[in-house]
């Protein structure tokens, strides 16, 4: 039995718990591969301060370095004061944001965010300097170096922050230079006229919201030209497209609120209300909402989030005497959309075709709903095809923390399908078993698509049918064989999503599961091995003395061996929607009717693969007969 005493209490200094609960201040950890990994966040803690002095006026030109995972940046307002740089970086819940007449509408209000930065680094500098004075300290791992004196300087007022990630906290990491070019857009797009100079590269945006609306989807795909509106501290661009699904960019103080929160549910409603009242019908919500594609931004005083890394807005007022944002979005777009939509009618033409498209084609889905929700029902009770969990991502009465781990796995198979029921976690993981390849949906319409049985009963275990608000799953992994037919059944599944459903995707909520595809072990040491070089390292530990296995489906891993890839280790790929991307071209290329230029690109692509592989056959060869000779 395990003591309880005095000695089991601890107090941690500032450094040690945020090194010891990372996930507290930056959210995960991750590799890098995933814009929402924590070395993103510690990028974004250093660049929302200097946005933050170019919002109140001071500096408009941003330096960002990228020199082998350690990362730089400088700009040029009025600098940290120089008697409190030590302090800003290395005391908890010290700086100057909690003074609102320096900072009015910022985005770091908790002085957190350079010390989460300090403390996961292995090397951390700071250098401020003010009318012609510098002030320099350098860290490791939130532990002081060097204490600088204030020293005369020419350079410019402002902050320079160099930071290295610690690799013991942030393992295998590396910095991909497009998801920070990615986050730097934003940060343009937000901030029109601020130049952001990366590596070279200089990042401008000149029209803010609505070049980010221009460049993330191709014109052709709009029903009308952007509708941008702007006024004292708020942004909004807006339009219609062909897709399906709602898509949404929202901001609060510059901050790319990824999940949302009282602003965008402020906008959606007031956009719902300014359009029926202009046109003077009552519409569904849903077929209002349906294909728009926005941006939102707002400026707040002391803005509440509902996290460290401030991906969701909880404020309910736009400053402490104001109004709530609910009557500051709706008197905004009472005002400003009504009389764009009143000055350009061939606009708000566009929009009405596009609402009372979406209106006939749900009205026309709803006889077909009604049946396809009978035969889901009865098919779930009968053919057992969800293995469902206990905690849902929709039941807000629950956990948070119980809700983002519920995760559904989508296999084909009863071998594959067995071996995941039987090791997942009952309380978080479901599993929902296909019945051999899906169908490819790419171009048809979404009537099509529920008459399918596999497809219409994924939805109903997803609740996705008639909107993603009442997801079930937090995360939708699909788990497939690692051969030719379970590649194909994920291209066949992430059509379905990309097409119908591309919210989820845009939100982070696909996955693919990665299973080792090979198992090396001896009498007392097994490997599971992700790839060929894993295997080659398996084998050189145990000396070549080993039983490889290599497994072609999931249903060869045992239920014994599957609780530890899809436990605490489980390794999961975020499928990510890269917006530069033509989405329909990719879908059209990819699983449209154009056979022969496939099977070109296929051969072509073999023939350079065997062109690899013979000329790394015939190094090692050359390497062997060396070492004969030697």
């Amino acid at each position: 039995m395990v003591k309880y005493t005095e000695d089991n209490i601890q107090s941690l200094d500032w450094k040690e718990h945020i090194r010891m609960r990372p996930g507290m201040y930056i959210g995960k950890l991750g590799d890098g591969s995933s814009p929402d990994d924590g070395i993103y966040v510690l990028l974004k803690e250093v660049l929302d301060n200097c946005i933050d002095e170019h919002v109140m006026g001071f500096g408009s030109d941003i330096e960002i370095k990228l020199d082998d995972n350690t990362v730089t940046v400088r700009d040029y307002g009025r600098g940290i004061p120089l008697g409190k740089v030590v302090d800003c970086v290395s005391k908890i819940n010290t700086g100057g944001k909690y003074d609102s007449r320096a900072f009015k509408k910022s985005v770091g209000l908790n002085g957190v965010g350079t010390k989460a930065v300090n403390a996961l680094s292995t090397r951390f500098k700071v250098s401020a300097v003010r009318d012609n004075k510098e002030k320099t300290a350098v860290f490791e791992r939130g532990n002081i170096l060097n204490d600088g004196k204030i020293v005369k300087s020419e350079d410019r007022n402002g902050t320079q922050i160099q930071f290295t990630p610690d690799e013991t906290i942030f393992k295998d990491f590396n910095f991909r230079t497009e998801i920070i070019e990615a986050q730097l857009w934003n940060y343009a797009y937000l901030n029109a006229g601020l130049k952001l100079r990366f590596n070279g590269k200089v990042i401008v945006s000149k029209n803010g919201l609505l070049d980010l609306l221009e460049k993330k989807t191709a014109k052709e795909t709009l029903r009308y030209p952007v509708i941008y509106l702007k006024g004292d501290d708020i942004e909004i661009a807006l339009t219609h497209s062909n897709s399906y699904g709602e898509q949404y960019y929202s901001f609060v103080n510059g901050q790319n609120t990824i999940q949302g929160g009282t602003h965008l549910a402020a906008f959606r409603e007031a956009f719902v209300k300014v359009v029926r009242d202009h046109f003077g019908k009552n519409f569904d919500a849903r077929d209002v909402r349906s294909s728009v594609f926005a941006a939102v931004s707002v400026r707040i005083e002391e803005p509440v989030f509902e996290s460290q890394t401030k991906t969701k807005l909880g404020s309910s007022t736009i400053s402490k005497d104001g109004p709530t944002l609910r009557t500051f979005l709706n008197d905004f777009l009472s005002k400003e959309l009504d009389n764009f939509l009143h000055r350009n009618t061939d606009i708000a033409q566009a929009m009405l075709k596009r609402i009372q498209q979406s209106e006939r084609e749900r009205k026309d889905m709803a006889g077909i709903r009604k049946l396809a929700n009978k035969r889901a029902k009865k098919a779930n009770i009968h053919n057992k095809k969800l293995r469902d969990c206990r905690v849902h991502y929709n039941d807000v009465k629950k956990d948070e923390e119980a809700r983002l781990n519920s995760t559904i796995f989508i296999t084909e198979g009863d071998s594959a399908s067995g071996s995941l029921t039987k090791a997942r976690d009952v309380q978080s993981q479901a599993v929902f078993s296909l019945r051999g390849k899906p169908l490819n949906c790419y171009g048809l319409t979404k009537k099509v698509v529920y008459q399918n049985e596999e497809f219409n009963l994924l939805q109903h275990a997803l609740n996705i049918e008639e909107s993603l608000d009442d997801l079930r799953y937090n995360r939708i992994v699909i788990a497939t064989d690692a051969d030719v037919d379970g590649m194909h059944i994920r291209l066949l599944l992430l059509t379905f999503f990309l097409q119908f459903f591309p919210e989820v995707v845009r939100n982070g909520h696909l996955f693919i599961l990665e299973t080792p595809l090979f198992r090396v072990r001896d009498k007392k040491t097994t490997y599971y091995c992700y790839s060929e070089q894993e295997k080659l390292d398996a084998v050189e530990k145990l000396r070549g003395k080993a039983e490889i296995t290599r497994f072609k489906g999931l249903g060869e891993i045992s239920p014994i061996e599957f609780e530890d890839f899809i436990g605490q280790d489980i390794r999961l790929e975020k499928v990510i929607f890269d917006e530069e991307t033509d989405l329909d071209s990719i879908l059209t290329y990819y699983m449209g009717k154009n056979t022969p230029q496939r099977q070109e690109f296929i051969i072509e692509n073999l023939r350079a693969e065997i062109d690899r592989l013979n000329a790394e056959v015939a190094l090692k060869e050359s390497e062997a007969t060396e070492l004969i000779d030697v």
